[in-house]
């Protein structure tokens, strides 16, 4: 059964090679949004399984993605990957606080984001 992995980020660059490096995974499907309003309206259109985004983006940052998410019953279930620059010991703790499964700092490794997309939709 095909995943869906929605992936939020402000850079295209970012994006274009988060989705090259995910879409190597077998049955996954992607959409992107290069923005937290994007992602936010993408949200009630479509059922997504995973959420990989971004902390720094104009308007609605990543953690407020994540806050918005995980307060919200309709999407609280959804599993959220945080990957940013930000590496600081109190930012990853705030991300994982708020209720992303994981915080992954720039730059990282391309397989071991595969292995923790995989892990975190049972793939």
């Amino acid at each position: 059964m095909t995943k869906k992995i929605l992936v939020v980020d402000d850079s295209a660059t970012m994006r274009s090679m988060l989705m090259s490096i995910i879409e190597e995974i077998k049955d996954v499907e992607l959409v992107e949004a290069n923005n937290g309003f994007e992602a936010l309206k993408a949200l009630p259109q479509q059922s997504f399984d995973l959420i990989i985004t971004d902390i720094n983006m104009p308007e609605i940052n990543g953690l407020e993605i994540v806050h918005f998410v995980k307060s919200n019953p309709a999407y609280q279930k959804i599993p959220l990957i945080i990957i940013s620059t930000e590496h600081g010991q109190a930012d990853i703790k705030k991300g994982l606080a708020l209720g992303a499964q994981k915080y992954i700092t720039k730059p990282f490794d391309p397989d071991q984001l595969k292995k923790t997309v995989k892990e975190l939709l049972n793939l």
